[in-house]
Protein backbone atom coordinates (compact mmCIF):
# COMPACT_ATOMS: atom_id res chain seq x y z
CA UNK A 1 0.00 0.00 0.00
CA UNK A 2 1.63 3.44 -0.72
CA UNK A 3 2.51 5.49 2.06
CA UNK A 4 0.36 8.20 2.40
CA UNK A 5 1.07 11.99 3.18
CA UNK A 6 1.09 12.92 6.86
CA UNK A 7 0.22 16.05 6.12
CA UNK A 8 -3.54 17.53 7.63
CA UNK A 9 -5.24 18.23 5.14
CA UNK A 10 -9.04 17.63 4.89
CA UNK A 11 -10.09 15.16 1.64
CA UNK A 12 -11.97 16.47 -1.12
CA UNK A 13 -15.25 15.56 -1.45
CA UNK A 14 -18.21 15.70 -4.21
CA UNK A 15 -20.14 14.11 -2.06
CA UNK A 16 -22.17 16.80 -0.71
CA UNK A 17 -23.14 14.60 2.24
CA UNK A 18 -19.50 14.14 3.40
CA UNK A 19 -18.62 16.47 5.36
CA UNK A 20 -15.95 15.42 7.10
CA UNK A 21 -15.87 18.18 9.89
CA UNK A 22 -12.45 17.76 10.79
CA UNK A 23 -9.09 16.89 8.80
CA UNK A 24 -8.18 12.94 9.13
CA UNK A 25 -4.45 12.39 9.56
CA UNK A 26 -3.27 9.15 8.22
CA UNK A 27 -0.15 8.29 8.68
CA UNK A 28 2.19 5.78 6.34
CA UNK A 29 2.78 1.91 6.72
CA UNK A 30 6.56 1.36 6.84
CA UNK A 31 5.91 -2.46 5.52
CA UNK A 32 4.50 -1.93 2.29
CA UNK A 33 1.02 -3.65 1.57
CA UNK A 34 -1.57 -4.72 -1.08
CA UNK A 35 -4.60 -2.38 -0.27
CA UNK A 36 -7.56 -4.85 -0.28
CA UNK A 37 -10.51 -2.17 0.30
CA UNK A 38 -10.55 1.00 -0.81
CA UNK A 39 -13.12 3.60 1.24
CA UNK A 40 -13.58 7.17 -0.30
CA UNK A 41 -16.01 9.78 1.24
CA UNK A 42 -18.31 7.21 2.47
CA UNK A 43 -20.69 8.20 4.71
CA UNK A 44 -24.08 6.78 6.21
CA UNK A 45 -27.22 8.20 6.66
CA UNK A 46 -30.27 6.67 8.75
CA UNK A 47 -33.29 8.81 7.70
CA UNK A 48 -32.56 12.32 8.21
CA UNK A 49 -29.47 11.22 10.94
CA UNK A 50 -26.08 11.42 9.14
CA UNK A 51 -23.85 8.59 11.21
CA UNK A 52 -20.64 8.45 9.71
CA UNK A 53 -19.18 11.39 7.32
CA UNK A 54 -17.18 11.41 4.44
CA UNK A 55 -14.74 8.74 5.22
CA UNK A 56 -11.75 7.75 3.48
CA UNK A 57 -9.80 5.03 4.30
CA UNK A 58 -7.85 1.99 2.70
CA UNK A 59 -7.63 -1.63 4.01
CA UNK A 60 -4.44 -3.78 3.78
CA UNK A 61 -4.65 -6.92 2.70
CA UNK A 62 -3.25 -10.17 4.59
CA UNK A 63 -3.38 -7.77 8.02
CA UNK A 64 -5.06 -6.61 11.05
CA UNK A 65 -7.04 -3.07 10.80
CA UNK A 66 -8.76 -2.34 14.29
CA UNK A 67 -11.69 0.46 14.45
CA UNK A 68 -11.67 1.88 18.07
CA UNK A 69 -13.32 4.89 19.35
CA UNK A 70 -16.30 5.44 22.11
CA UNK A 71 -19.63 3.40 21.96
CA UNK A 72 -22.08 5.09 19.42
CA UNK A 73 -19.02 6.75 17.20
CA UNK A 74 -19.54 4.90 14.03
CA UNK A 75 -17.27 2.06 13.87
CA UNK A 76 -19.71 -0.87 13.95
CA UNK A 77 -21.91 1.05 11.25
CA UNK A 78 -19.20 1.44 8.90
CA UNK A 79 -17.86 -2.09 8.96
CA UNK A 80 -21.23 -3.51 8.35
CA UNK A 81 -20.86 -1.04 4.94
CA UNK A 82 -18.01 -3.56 3.45
CA UNK A 83 -20.81 -6.32 3.22
CA UNK A 84 -23.64 -4.37 2.47
CA UNK A 85 -25.21 -5.29 6.28
CA UNK A 86 -26.69 -2.00 5.88
CA UNK A 87 -28.76 -2.79 2.90
CA UNK A 88 -30.92 -4.57 5.80
CA UNK A 89 -32.03 -1.22 7.80
CA UNK A 90 -34.89 0.33 6.05
CA UNK A 91 -34.21 4.06 5.32
CA UNK A 92 -30.32 3.41 5.51
CA UNK A 93 -28.23 5.02 2.87
CA UNK A 94 -24.79 4.60 1.94
CA UNK A 95 -22.97 7.36 0.03
CA UNK A 96 -19.29 7.58 -1.25
CA UNK A 97 -17.05 4.63 -3.07
CA UNK A 98 -16.51 1.47 -1.39
CA UNK A 99 -14.35 -0.78 -3.88
CA UNK A 100 -12.68 -4.41 -3.35
CA UNK A 101 -10.28 -5.08 -5.83
CA UNK A 102 -11.34 -2.57 -7.90
CA UNK A 103 -14.89 -4.13 -8.16
CA UNK A 104 -17.71 -1.49 -6.82
CA UNK A 105 -19.47 -2.61 -3.48
CA UNK A 106 -22.61 -0.89 -3.61
CA UNK A 107 -23.19 -1.41 -7.45
CA UNK A 108 -26.78 -2.46 -7.42
CA UNK A 109 -26.63 -5.48 -9.84
CA UNK A 110 -23.66 -6.99 -7.07
CA UNK A 111 -25.11 -9.90 -5.48
CA UNK A 112 -24.95 -9.40 -1.83
CA UNK A 113 -25.43 -12.85 -1.09
CA UNK A 114 -21.82 -13.83 -2.56
CA UNK A 115 -20.68 -10.75 -1.43
CA UNK A 116 -21.33 -12.04 1.78
CA UNK A 117 -19.34 -15.17 1.24
CA UNK A 118 -16.27 -13.36 0.18
CA UNK A 119 -16.46 -10.66 3.06
CA UNK A 120 -17.87 -12.87 5.97
CA UNK A 121 -19.01 -11.54 9.39
CA UNK A 122 -18.25 -12.77 12.83
CA UNK A 123 -20.53 -11.07 15.46
CA UNK A 124 -20.74 -9.32 18.94
CA UNK A 125 -22.19 -12.81 20.74
CA UNK A 126 -21.50 -16.25 19.53
CA UNK A 127 -24.87 -17.21 17.03
CA UNK A 128 -24.08 -20.49 15.91
CA UNK A 129 -27.26 -22.40 14.45
CA UNK A 130 -29.59 -24.27 16.06
CA UNK A 131 -27.83 -27.20 14.09
CA UNK A 132 -24.74 -29.99 14.97
CA UNK A 133 -21.51 -28.82 14.70
CA UNK A 134 -20.86 -30.35 11.17
CA UNK A 135 -23.88 -28.77 9.87
CA UNK A 136 -22.75 -25.66 10.99
CA UNK A 137 -19.92 -25.52 9.27
CA UNK A 138 -21.83 -27.11 6.01
CA UNK A 139 -24.22 -24.93 5.63
CA UNK A 140 -22.61 -21.90 3.83
CA UNK A 141 -20.74 -24.41 1.25
CA UNK A 142 -23.75 -26.43 0.44
CA UNK A 143 -26.06 -22.96 -0.26
CA UNK A 144 -23.53 -21.62 -2.35
CA UNK A 145 -22.70 -24.73 -4.76
CA UNK A 146 -19.45 -25.14 -3.50
CA UNK A 147 -19.57 -28.71 -2.57
CA UNK A 148 -21.85 -31.36 -2.15
CA UNK A 149 -20.56 -34.63 -1.95
CA UNK A 150 -19.98 -36.05 1.66
CA UNK A 151 -15.74 -36.70 0.92
CA UNK A 152 -15.93 -33.06 0.22
CA UNK A 153 -18.00 -31.70 2.86
CA UNK A 154 -15.93 -33.92 5.66
CA UNK A 155 -12.57 -32.05 4.11
CA UNK A 156 -14.19 -28.54 4.43
CA UNK A 157 -14.90 -29.34 8.35
CA UNK A 158 -12.04 -30.98 9.21
CA UNK A 159 -10.43 -27.72 7.76
CA UNK A 160 -12.25 -25.15 8.84
CA UNK A 161 -12.60 -26.24 12.34
CA UNK A 162 -8.68 -26.98 12.27
CA UNK A 163 -7.90 -23.43 11.43
CA UNK A 164 -9.95 -22.09 13.75
CA UNK A 165 -8.14 -24.10 16.81
CA UNK A 166 -11.65 -26.20 17.51
CA UNK A 167 -10.63 -29.48 15.05
CA UNK A 168 -8.90 -31.60 18.18
CA UNK A 169 -12.03 -30.13 20.59
CA UNK A 170 -14.87 -31.37 18.64
CA UNK A 171 -13.48 -33.59 16.35
CA UNK A 172 -15.15 -36.89 18.04
CA UNK A 173 -18.55 -34.89 18.59
CA UNK A 174 -19.18 -33.19 15.51
CA UNK A 175 -23.04 -34.47 15.19
CA UNK A 176 -23.66 -32.86 18.41
CA UNK A 177 -25.76 -29.36 18.97
CA UNK A 178 -23.49 -26.36 18.12
CA UNK A 179 -24.82 -24.79 21.05
CA UNK A 180 -23.49 -27.15 23.76
CA UNK A 181 -20.10 -25.54 23.23
CA UNK A 182 -18.54 -23.20 25.68
CA UNK A 183 -19.12 -19.67 25.16
CA UNK A 184 -15.63 -19.45 23.47
CA UNK A 185 -15.96 -22.98 21.54
CA UNK A 186 -18.78 -21.29 20.31
CA UNK A 187 -17.16 -17.88 18.46
CA UNK A 188 -14.57 -20.29 16.93
CA UNK A 189 -17.38 -22.19 15.63
CA UNK A 190 -19.03 -19.16 14.41
CA UNK A 191 -14.99 -18.13 12.87
CA UNK A 192 -14.93 -21.65 11.12
CA UNK A 193 -18.36 -21.54 9.62
CA UNK A 194 -17.12 -17.95 8.55
CA UNK A 195 -13.92 -19.70 6.58
CA UNK A 196 -16.14 -22.59 5.15
CA UNK A 197 -16.79 -20.49 2.21
CA UNK A 198 -13.19 -19.60 1.53
CA UNK A 199 -13.96 -15.70 2.37
CA UNK A 200 -11.48 -12.91 1.15
CA UNK A 201 -11.65 -10.65 4.26
CA UNK A 202 -13.19 -11.65 7.69
CA UNK A 203 -15.31 -9.07 9.61
CA UNK A 204 -15.61 -8.78 13.15
CA UNK A 205 -17.22 -7.03 15.42
CA UNK A 206 -15.93 -7.09 19.14
CA UNK A 207 -16.27 -10.91 19.10
CA UNK A 208 -14.77 -10.89 22.40
CA UNK A 209 -16.52 -8.74 24.38
CA UNK A 210 -19.31 -11.90 25.63
CA UNK A 211 -15.58 -14.15 26.25
CA UNK A 212 -13.79 -14.65 29.03
CA UNK A 213 -10.03 -13.72 29.72
CA UNK A 214 -8.97 -17.36 28.35
CA UNK A 215 -11.15 -17.67 25.36
CA UNK A 216 -10.34 -14.21 24.92
CA UNK A 217 -6.43 -14.72 24.63
CA UNK A 218 -7.78 -17.80 22.80
CA UNK A 219 -9.24 -16.11 19.80
CA UNK A 220 -6.84 -13.48 19.64
CA UNK A 221 -3.62 -15.43 18.87
CA UNK A 222 -6.32 -17.19 16.71
CA UNK A 223 -6.27 -13.75 14.64
CA UNK A 224 -3.52 -13.28 14.65
CA UNK A 225 -2.86 -16.70 12.49
CA UNK A 226 -5.84 -16.07 10.43
CA UNK A 227 -4.40 -12.69 8.77
CA UNK A 228 -1.82 -15.16 6.96
CA UNK A 229 -4.60 -16.13 4.30
CA UNK A 230 -7.26 -13.61 5.58
CA UNK A 231 -7.96 -9.52 5.40
CA UNK A 232 -9.61 -8.82 8.71
CA UNK A 233 -11.06 -5.89 10.33
CA UNK A 234 -12.25 -5.94 13.58
CA UNK A 235 -14.06 -3.79 15.82
CA UNK A 236 -13.46 -3.69 19.57
CA UNK A 237 -14.42 -1.56 22.73
CA UNK A 238 -10.32 -2.66 23.89
CA UNK A 239 -7.49 -0.66 23.26
CA UNK A 240 -4.80 -3.23 24.68
CA UNK A 241 -6.84 -5.56 21.82
CA UNK A 242 -6.42 -3.61 19.38
CA UNK A 243 -2.43 -2.86 20.40
CA UNK A 244 -2.15 -6.68 20.43
CA UNK A 245 -3.69 -8.35 17.28
CA UNK A 246 -3.38 -5.03 15.04
CA UNK A 247 -1.29 -4.13 12.31
CA UNK A 248 -3.09 -0.66 11.60
CA UNK A 249 -5.51 0.87 13.74
CA UNK A 250 -7.93 3.76 13.10
CA UNK A 251 -9.46 5.66 15.16
CA UNK A 252 -13.57 7.39 15.26
CA UNK A 253 -15.08 10.09 16.88
CA UNK A 254 -18.87 11.35 16.11
CA UNK A 255 -18.95 9.91 13.10
CA UNK A 256 -15.82 10.99 11.81
CA UNK A 257 -12.60 9.18 10.99
CA UNK A 258 -9.80 11.24 13.35
CA UNK A 259 -6.87 9.56 12.61
CA UNK A 260 -5.71 6.10 11.26
CA UNK A 261 -1.87 4.40 10.68
CA UNK A 262 0.57 1.84 12.16
CA UNK A 263 -1.19 0.61 15.02
CA UNK A 264 2.07 1.25 17.55
CA UNK A 265 2.39 4.97 16.05
CA UNK A 266 -1.42 5.72 17.09
CA UNK A 267 -0.41 4.00 20.09
CA UNK A 268 2.77 5.71 21.03
CA UNK A 269 2.65 9.10 18.92
CA UNK A 270 -0.95 10.14 18.45
CA UNK A 271 -1.15 13.58 16.39
CA UNK A 272 -4.96 14.55 16.81
CA UNK A 273 -5.44 15.59 20.28
CA UNK A 274 -8.92 13.81 20.29
CA UNK A 275 -6.50 10.66 19.88
CA UNK A 276 -4.27 11.07 22.54
CA UNK A 277 -7.12 11.99 24.77
CA UNK A 278 -9.43 9.07 24.21
CA UNK A 279 -6.35 6.97 24.15
CA UNK A 280 -4.90 8.06 27.39
CA UNK A 281 -8.49 7.95 29.10
CA UNK A 282 -9.50 11.52 29.21
CA UNK A 283 -12.64 10.60 27.66
CA UNK A 284 -14.22 7.53 26.33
Amino acid sequence: MAAVDTAVEAPKTKNPHAHNRFATIRRPDPVARETKIEAKDVSVIYGTKEAVHGVSIDIPAQAVTAFIGPSGCGKSTFLRCFNRMNDTIPGCRVLGQLNMDGEDLNDHALDVVLLRARVGMVFQKPNPFPKSIYENIVYGPRIHGLASKKADLDEIVERSLARAGLWNEVKDRLHEPGTGLSGGQQQRLCIARAIAVSPEVILMDEPCSALDPIATGTVEELIHELKQNYTIIIVTHSMSQAQRVSDRTAYFHLGDLVEEGPTKTIFEDPQEPRTKDYISGVFG
